[in-house]
């Protein structure tokens, strides 16, 4: 039997999400950087974790896990 993700945390936001506990407050351009993802694609993902409540913004154009 496969494993498979729950369907709630997608493998980008996981990434993400990890790269934001390790580093702290980065910008979006960082974040994806980080996570080895393309910037596009981590400001979607970006968007939907501050919409969500899993992310927020300290300050402009910064993002980091909610505490």
């Amino acid at each position: 039997m496969l494993y498979r993700r729950p369907k709630t945390v997608s493998l980008m936001e996981e990434k993400i999400l990890k790269a934001l506990q390790e580093k702290g407050a980065m910008r979006p351009g960082d974040i994806a950087t980080a996570a080895g993802v393309e910037k596009s694609e981590a400001d979607k993902v970006i968007k939907k974790l501050v919409k969500e409540g899993k992310i927020y913004s300290p300050k402009r154009c910064y993002y980091d896990v909610q505490k």
